[in-house]
Formats: structure tokens, C-alpha cells, sequence
């Protein structure tokens, strides 16, 4: 499939969709042996869920989302929690760079129309990683300026507002149903991308359209397939 009209605007998720968000691996980096190995997997599953629970209530700062979230699991597991540690893994997001092939396909379609960029990021956060891309974003919208988080509708309707856009006019692109998708679909978004990752479950009756390689993503506008 080709989108037939061009878009005012292609909408990314940044975290998971295009910088490798290696929040697991961090924290059991910084955990080391004080996670075990036994619980290892159930803390990661309890962390992610929190986190969602904590982006739905009222609005905080990133870095209290990641700490209330371990915290929550830590109890739920029975491991010690320490503040310090949570602090850590979320100084590290910064550092995170793209997946492979972002950068180039990003940049051919920059070429055909405006990127923009909403993302569960504090906003000094969400420039070091944008800059991590190394492609041209017009408008950088985080959750700090939005003062709540996806998948809330309202981050959404903050973004029609500031870009001055209606639904029909975007393409939306994502690696999360959860998160971004379910919320697009129910806001009449119906230009949808879902790059698939592997860490979500497709969705398919969200109505997207399903790609596996961001390479393929130029392709959907009419232009070559970048080179991943």
C-alpha cells in the first residue's frame, strides 16, 4: 500500500519505535545480583506494566513514573527498592541511540514531508535522544509540554492542537498498539503504522499498516526503499 495523499505531518513514537529503548537491560544492569535470577523476568513484566498504570494518572515527571514503577514491582516481587537505583536506569535513557536503519529512512522521508516527534519523554530528555537520531524533526511534542502521558487521548487532541492538524491529516507511526494505536484508532486517526518490534502484539483490526523493517516506511509515501 501507498498512502494516495500526502500528509501534513508523519507522527513518531520515539521510545521502542526509534531509539532502542533498553530500559530491561539497564535495569538489570544496575540491579546485578540484588535481582534473581528467578524473578528476573516477572520484576521486567511487572516494571512495563506499572509504568503504563502510572502514565494513565496524573501527570509526573519521567523519572518518578520509572522510580513508582520499580517500586511497585519490587513490593509485588519481594526484592528491596532503592530510590538511588531507579535514578540510575532512568539517567541512562539519554544515552540510548537509534534502531538500526532509523536514521536513513527517516531522513529520505524528510525529504517528502514534515517529522514530528510525541513522545512519553521529559523534554531535555526528549531533545538528547532526538539529537541521537540525527534527522530533522520540526516539532518535538513530550510529555512534559503536554503535562500528561500516552496513550491519555488528550496527548493525542494536544497534538491535532499544536500542529493545527485534523486526524485525516497525519500519519502516525508506531511501535506500540498499546500505547500510541489503540488511541490514534479511537481518535479517528486512520493513517497508522505499526513497526512491528516484537515486544507488542499485532493489533491488526486498529486498521495499520504492518512493516517489520523501518526501511520499508519511505515505500508507504511513494518514494524508494531506504537502505538499512
Amino acid at each position: 500500500m501507498v498512502f494516495e495523499n500526502k500528509p501534513k505531518f508523519v507522527t513518531f513514537d520515539m521510545n521502542g519505535t526509534l531509539i532502542k529503548f533498553a530500559i530491561n537491560d539497564a535495569t538489570r544492569d544496575v540491579l546485578g545480583d540484588r535481582l534473581p535470577a528467578e524473578a528476573s523476568d516477572e520484576y521486567l513484566r511487572l516494571c512495563k506494566a506499572y509504568r503504563i498504570d502510572e502514565c494513565t494518572g496524573e501527570y509526573k515527571p519521567f523519572h518518578q513514573i520509572v522510580a513508582d514503577s520499580m517500586a511497585r514491582a519490587s513490593r509485588k516481587v519481594g526484592i528491596e527498592f532503592r530510590v538511588e537505583d531507579a535514578h540510575e536506569v532512568y539517567d541512562r535513557i539519554p544515552t540510548w541511540g537509534p534502531y538500526p536503519g532509523v536514521t536513513e529512512a527517516l531522513n529520505r522521508l524528510a525529504e517528502a514531508v514534515p517529522l514530528v516527534i510525541i513522545t512519553n519523554s521529559d523534554t531535555a530528555v526528549a531533545e538528547r535522544l532526538a539529537a541521537n537520531l540525527e534527522a530533522p524533526f520540526e516539532v518535538i511534542i513530550t510529555a512534559e509540554q503536554m503535562g500528561m502521558y500516552k496513550p491519555r487521548l488528550g496527548a493525542f487532541e494536544y497534538m491535532f492542537d499544536k500542529l493545527g492538524v485534523t486526524p485525516d491529516e497525519i500519519v502516525h507511526v508506531s511501535a506500540s498498539p498499546m500505547y500510541d494505536h489503540r488511541s490514534a484508532a479511537i481518535l479517528g486517526i486512520g493513517k497508522k503504522v505499526y513497526v512491528d518490534r516484537g515486544f507488542e502484539h499485532d493489533e491488526h483490526w486498529l486498521g495499520y499498516e504492518r512493516i517489520t523493517d523501518i526501511a520499508d516506511l519511505p515505500a508507504l509515501f511513494g518514494l524508494p526503499r531506504s537502505v538499512s
